[in-house]
């Protein structure tokens, strides 16, 4: 089969693929969205403000670092036929658009409606001699002694400006003296971004306490003026591990190097003059398009705060998690996990399951099992050394059991933690290894070697989501308990891959990348368009890889519906007469981010294949990174399976549509059907009636 009228013109790309970079940030677009909806409780609108931004300067931080990199080393075009420097145009132009949208929604939509309930964004200039006098006494004991006003003159160099940073650009000058000198005073990050009033409703922005106190920093200087400005640095880490000896003390060299990353953004407020500015160009070594004037309070990443305020009136109804009836357990009466295993396997969804009455419960029954002879877990990101996944492998080893721990420190903004943890877990006797040589480790995959009788069994974890505790509360994600052989089998072969020499390409059941999944995914889609009744279902974070999508593209003009969830990125275009007429495409933005990924093939008369796993459909998860994909069998499971989907495609309330005029629009609602809320109902109903599975 080849691509009608595609695949032919190679430099047709433009109308076959949309921009990675483009369509992220549509995504944050659509996260932006959420802080402007009056149906949602205002903190959570502030926090949905909160994420817009903090996910915004990762990606200046990762991907407009790399395109700088690539444009200055004249790379050539990406599969959508757009050279890095006119990505970083068309980026520049959206994020100028993007400031605007964010700056309304907080001085128009958010600022009004926290006004309305008592929490007020207040400024100096409008506080009231008390106020006044309060904030005095709050900048002397707790904001004068951690700062640190910093000279530029012949003998004081302009100096170093981290990453993430806020900061004022401050002028004095000598009584009687025309010459006017430099100094740059950082905001502290240890210190809450908005400082809160005594009445617990009120907040001002840190750097204004800060402005209003300048001669406290310079005393005997006439303050000239000050600005604030904000940098954003390259922290992409980059290790050329092929060529590294000891891949830990590579990493480590790297952290240290990508704290002094070029700069890459500069964000400043729209009074700041062109002398200040010209000066910050200079000295930081920055073009034009690498400056954003933001017509708002830098760095709203601060809203996060106001979700510590006590106002369960304004937040999201509390949601705790259930227990899966199968894993429910009393006091008096705990439950054996692996004989509850051993009968049939277990699907768990997170949020809506609790994390910690199913596989952390799995692994800490694990560790003080005396029949338990080992415990093989993959880590990617966790909540740290506290971490009672961490706790109960350094128990497990303690009790003499052989705990093997495979610790990816190269997963992106979690490098040095991870390195802290994978220490503390070697001091405690686990074999840890720290990755793999020119392949991330992305697999989400535990095994348990149990000795029953003298009958050696094995028990797995396989999961689309990160062992971690706190994100398992926020993140929807799915995993599989099992004791089925073949898995166990797969899974013992993957380990040795992982911390051995084993050249191992086939798996009896899991599907793992980078060997097979690729191809497999291919060769499940081509099965689908050569069916009369073909029809595919997947469920993702990003659809980028150019072979996937021309493989879909092929199937829709073959016919074959073809229904997509994409949560963030996609470079698939939707609905173009001729080229995917049959392909629709929703993503759902809501409470909870929706990280799990579910595959669908097949139709009533042939049967379906349904897949869960740690993959997207992006050339790193296919090609350069380990992941393992789960087939799933159960009839009980896959009905739960296709359950989150139809309540997926059902949503009219979190749901986005992507059009063929590559515009996301939210999808009208008129049932109000809500997926987060559809599925915390389905998993209260289950926990109360003790339904299967």
């Amino acid at each position: 089969m080849d691509l009608v009228g595609i695949a032919a013109d190679p430099n047709d790309v433009a109308r076959r693929f949309t921009n990675r970079e483009l369509s992220w940030l549509d995504f944050n677009e659509r996260v932006l969205a959420m802080a402007g909806r009056r149906d949602i409780p205002i903190i959570e609108r502030a926090k949905f403000a909160a994420i817009f931004a903090a996910d915004l300067d990762e990606f200046f931080q990762v991907r407009v670092a790399g395109l700088r990199e690539l444009a200055a080393a004249g790379a050539s075009s990406a599969f959508d036929n757009l050279t890095p420097s006119e990505q970083l145009a068309s980026i520049h132009d959206r994020v100028v658009d993007l400031y605007a949208g964010l700056s309304k929604t907080f001085h128009d939509e958010l600022a009004p409606g926290l006004e309305e309930v008592g929490i007020r964004f207040s400024v100096w200039a409008s506080l009231d001699d008390d106020d006044r006098e309060w904030l005095v006494r709050e900048f002397h004991e707790r904001v004068f002694p951690v700062l640190t006003p910093l000279a530029v003159d012949p003998a004081h160099p302009f100096p170093y400006i981290s990453n993430l940073s806020l900061n004022l650009a401050v002028f004095v000058r000598r009584p009687g003296s025309r010459a006017v000198q430099f100094a740059r005073v950082k905001v502290p990050p240890i210190l809450p971004r908005f400082v809160v009033m005594p009445d617990g409703e009120r907040f001002v922005p840190l750097e204004q306490v800060i402005a209003a106190h300048l001669d406290a920093l310079f005393p005997g200087m006439e303050i000239v003026g000050h600005h604030t400005f904000r940098v954003t640095r390259n922290a992409d880490l980059v290790v050329e591990d092929e060529e590294a000896d000891d891949l830990l003390l590579a990493i480590e060299s790297e952290l240290t190097r990508q704290r002094f990353g070029r700069v890459v953004r500069l964000e400043i407020e729209p009074d700041m003059d062109s002398g200040t500015l010209d000066l910050l160009r200079e000295e930081l070594g920055l073009t034009g398009d690498e400056v954003y004037t933001v017509p708002g309070p830098l760095d709203l990443s601060g809203l996060f705060a106001l979700s510590e305020l006590n106002r369960p009136d304004l937040t999201f109804e509390p949601f705790t998690p259930v227990t899966p009836p199968r894993l429910a357990s009393t006091p008096s009466e705990p439950k054996d996990l692996f004989a509850t295993i051993r009968e049939r396997d277990v699907l768990v969804q997170h949020p809506y399951e609790s994390f910690h009455s199913s596989v952390q419960a799995f692994i800490e029954q694990a560790a003080r099992d005396p029949k338990v002879l080992a415990i093989k877990q993959t880590l990617y990101r966790t909540s740290g050394p506290g971490s009672p996944i961490v706790r109960s492998l350094i128990k497990a080893a303690d009790e003499g059991k052989q705990v093997v721990v495979l610790v990816e420190i190269k997963a992106r903004f979690d490098e040095e933690a991870n390195i802290e943890w994978a220490r503390a877990l070697e001091e405690a006797g686990v074999h840890v290894v720290y990755g793999l040589v020119g392949l991330k480790t992305h697999t989400k995959t535990t095994l348990v070697v149990r000795d029953e009788d003298g009958i050696i069994r094995r028990y797995a974890h396989v999961g689309t989501g990160n062992y971690n505790d706190k994100t398992a509360r926020l993140y929807e994600d799915l995993g599989v308990l099992t004791a089925d052989p073949e898995v166990g089998a797969d899974l013992t072969d993957l380990f040795n891959f992982l911390t051995g020499y084993s050249q191992q390409r086939r798996y009896r059941k899991l599907v793992v990348a980078p060997v097979a999944l690729r191809q497999t995914m291919l060769d499940l889609i081509e099965a689908e368009a050569e069916a009369d009744d073909g029809h595919i279902v997947m469920k993702m974070n990003s659809l980028v890889d150019a072979e996937i999508i021309d493989a879909l593209y092929r199937a829709s003009q073959d016919g074959t519906p073809i229904d997509l969830v994409v949560r963030g990125i996609c470079c698939l275009r939707a609905g173009v007469p001729g080229l995917s007429d049959n392909i629709r495409v929703r993503s759902i933005v809501g409470r909870y981010l929706e990280h799990s990924r579910i595959y669908r093939f097949g139709s009533d008369a042939r049967g379906y294949r349904y897949l869960i796993g740690s993959a997207d459909m992006m050339p790193r998860n296919l090609d350069r990174r380990v992941e393992a994909i789960l087939p799933v069998d159960d009839f009980a499971l896959t009905s739960r399976l296709q359950e989150i989907l139809d309540v997926c495609f059902e949503d009219d309330t979190l749901a986005w549509e992507l059009g063929p005029d590559d515009l996301w629009r939210r999808i009208p609602t008129e049932h109000g059907h809500d997926t987060h809320l559809r599925l915390q109902y389905l998993a209260l109903e289950r926990a109360t009636r003790g339904m299967e599975p």
